[in-house]
């Protein structure tokens, strides 16, 4: 501590006042004198004593932030007392618990980040395996030409596929790195409601499924039009593909002071209770997913919806149906 410039100069500073106080009090009286010199010794060992001891906690503070620079977030260092130090110390453990959260926050998005991989490579390894195959078939002078457009055909299909694949990813990506900026129209529903049938239209006419909208047409929310045109396609495509031949699908639409609602229902062979609570997981596959399903685009309707000050909750009864109920909320509660 003696060491230390700042107490050297502190040290001085008194030295020099004690030196100058007792010499003009010896003029006065030698008691005068004494009492002076006595008084100065107190009080630059009393000086001496206190920042003996801010050095101490001072140090103790130093000794907690390399803990903390070690990842141990688990110690408090908070005190409830008056003083700049207890200011100090308040303020370093609210640091403290910002580091702390954002290292969890920077682990969980490394395994997310990690399982995102894990699963991009699983659903990848598929196609390019099957086109690998079929290409090193086509490399054969000797084989038929049916087969060769066959294989030339699905090798096109599994491009599509991959294509598809990595379009919905980067669509997700943005959206949980906030990098998508939504816009905030007033638009109405039926008109959102017929741009996203457009795309269900021909497979739904295939399976000679019928579709009904109920609702005011004065119907509105605020938020981005096309993203949301997004997010209902991947719903009704859901619907369209577990729902038999000459099914139904019924679009409700509704609004009050508190959101606007918008049901959609189908008469399909449902979802099971036990896929309920991960249907809108990325890459989840229930037992009812079809052949070709990857699992991803409930997660991007998830997504965009909760963008957008919205939730979405699903019911389902196996082979009477399944109900998707969306809402959007006016305001934040």
């Amino acid at each position: 501590m003696l060491r230390n410039r700042e107490v050297q100069i502190l040290l001085f500073i008194m030295g020099s006042l004690s030196l100058t106080t007792t010499v003009a009090a010896a003029f006065i009286s030698s008691v005068a004198a004494v009492i002076v010199f006595i008084l100065s010794i107190l009080f630059i060992g009393s000086s001496l004593l206190f920042t003996r001891w801010r050095y101490r906690e001072l140090e103790k503070l130093s000794v907690y932030l390399r803990e903390i620079s070690s990842g141990n977030y688990s110690l408090d260092v908070r005190d409830n007392q008056e003083g700049e130090l207890s200011i100090l110390k308040n303020d370093i453990y609210k640091v403290t618990l910002m580091l702390s959260e954002q290292r969890s926050l920077l682990q969980r998005d490394k395994l997310q980040l990690t399982d995102a991989i894990s699963d991009i490579s699983h659903q990848l390894k598929t196609p390019l395996t099957s086109m690998t195959v079929m290409a090193d078939l086509l490399s054969d002078p000797d084989l038929p030409p049916a087969k060769r457009t066959e294989f030339t055909h699905n090798i096109r299909i599994q491009l599509e596929r991959i294509d598809w694949l990595v379009s919905s990813l980067l669509k997700l990506s943005k959206i949980d790195a906030k990098t998508i900026h939504f816009k905030k129209d007033q638009i109405l529903m039926k008109k959102l409601i017929q741009k996203a049938l457009e795309p269900v239209l021909i497979p739904m006419d295939i399976k000679e499924q019928t579709v009904s909208i109920e609702g005011d047409d004065n119907v509105s929310f605020v938020g981005d039009f096309n993203w949301t045109t997004e997010a209902l396609i991947n719903i009704l495509r859901n619907g369209v593909e577990h729902t038999h031949e000459g099914g139904a699908i019924a679009i409700t639409i509704s609004e009050n002071a508190l959101f606007t609602e918008i049901v959609i229902s189908d008469n399909g062979k449902g979802i099971p209770k036990e896929d309920l609570p991960y249907i809108f997981k990325r890459f989840y596959k229930g037992k009812n997913a079809g052949e070709g399903s990857i699992g991803i685009g409930l997660a991007i309707a998830h997504s965009i919806i909760a963008s957008q000050n919205g939730v979405i909750d699903v019911t389902s009864n196996s082979e009477k149906g399944t109900q998707f109920r969306i809402k959007f909320y006016k305001q934040v509660i």
